[in-house]
């Protein structure tokens, strides 16, 4: 099953550091400290700091909502089913249409009606660490690949609600997102957000490399926001396993002013860079804070990123399970607004399947409506 080919993935790159939920395991829940430092750090009261409050719940997944490839999906778009016990290592390991030409969010104006492919940076000024040799082979990417994002706008006479930037997953190897972003981007698009699948560097780049791809990312979305139909704060920033691990470096040390320079002094900055890469909401689907198998336990780390409400969905099957059930946890604590949904006995890599992202969409209202 692809879930085996995904945590053999995991495997590969660093030991786990999860264990699998035993029976009769006890969910935590919000202590009234919590809620009472949610309070405090947010000085929310009210509405708002009904929001704040924890929301969780434990239930059988359902793939009864769970939407195939559309049928005006281009067929270099079609992901399928969309269920997750339907997928295959061919569907895992295909690669989005790159940019035509040199299409690139400086040189392209955005186009909402249509799927759209841009390059995130220009041509010879890609702030990087990371040297690759030319001669590199077996990656998932070329030597010579260059990060972009994919537009995939609401339908036609949807009302727009947001927008979302998706991250697949694949342990920094591959980026599955004919298994990931694709599907929970048709889904989403049908309930009013559009949505930005980004295509960020994999290792040997470091996370830090792939944050400033996210950061582009969202810059891009909030300098069209009005050709996208959205207010500029209404952006959430979202990932699976790895892709929520590389969200989660975003918010944590390169959003609002970080730019390219923070990481490559020979990095020029652009009009684009003008453009806080802030985003007021996040979402960690199989996935959490922290670097590859090793969720963030630091409090003080937490704090200081000033995270935004974070959305969690997991299976009790996943091997990280424990992990996710301890910083779901330690949020509580630091005070962050969250939103757990737990799906009883599915396990890693399930995508846009299992009838969470109706939920996700709701709560994005929720959560934009402060804005």
């Amino acid at each position: 099953m692809i879930q085996k080919m995904l945590l053999s993935l995991l495997v590969a790159a660093l030991p786990l550091a999860g264990c699998a939920a035993e029976e009769g395991d006890a969910l935590p829940t919000t202590s009234q400290a919590g809620e009472n430092a949610m309070q405090e750090q947010t000085g929310e009261t009210g509405a708002n700091a009904a929001l704040l409050q924890e929301e969780s719940e434990v239930r059988a997944g359902t793939s009864a909502d769970t939407l195939a490839a559309p049928a005006d999906f281009p067929q270099e778009y079609d992901y399928g089913s969309g269920r997750y016990d339907e997928q295959s290592r061919e569907t895992m390991y295909r690669r989005l249409p790159e940019p035509e030409g040199n299409a690139t969010v400086g040189n392209t104006a955005a186009d909402p009606a249509k799927i759209q492919a841009l390059y995130l940076w220009e041509e010879g000024n890609m702030p990087a660490q990371t040297e690759i040799p030319s001669d590199r082979r077996g990656n998932f990417d070329p030597p010579d690949f260059q990060p972009y994002v994919t537009a995939i706008p609401v339908r036609q006479g949807t009302e727009v609600k947001g927008a979302v930037v998706l991250l697949a997953g694949g342990a920094f190897q591959i980026r599955g997102n004919y298994t990931d972003t694709l599907p929970t981007a048709a889904h989403l698009r049908e309930l009013g957000y559009q949505t930005f699948i980004v295509d960020y560097r994999l290792r040997p780049y470091t996370q830090q490399e792939g944050a400033l791809d996210v950061a582009r990312a969202v810059r891009f979305v909030r300098q069209n926001a009005e050709a996208y139909g959205i207010d500029p704060d209404d952006i959430a920033v979202m990932g699976y396993s790895a892709g929520g691990i590389q969200a989660g470096e975003f918010f944590l040390r390169f959003d609002e002013d970080v730019n390219g320079t923070a990481l490559d002094p020979d990095y020029v900055p652009d009009a684009l860079d003008a453009v806080p890469a802030h985003a007021s909401a996040a979402g960690m689907i199989y996935s959490f804070y922290g670097r590859l198998s090793v969720a963030s336990m630091d409090e003080e780390e937490l704090k200081a990123g000033d995270l935004p409400p974070t959305f969690y969905c997991y299976g009790t099957e996943d091997p990280f399970y424990r992990q996710f059930e301890a910083q779901y946890g330690l949020m509580q604590q630091v005070g962050i607004a969250t939103k757990r949904i737990v799906l009883q006995d599915w396990p890693h890599g399930f995508g846009g399947d299992g009838g969470w992202v109706t939920d996700y969409a709701q709560w994005l209202e929720q959560v934009f409506a402060l804005n």
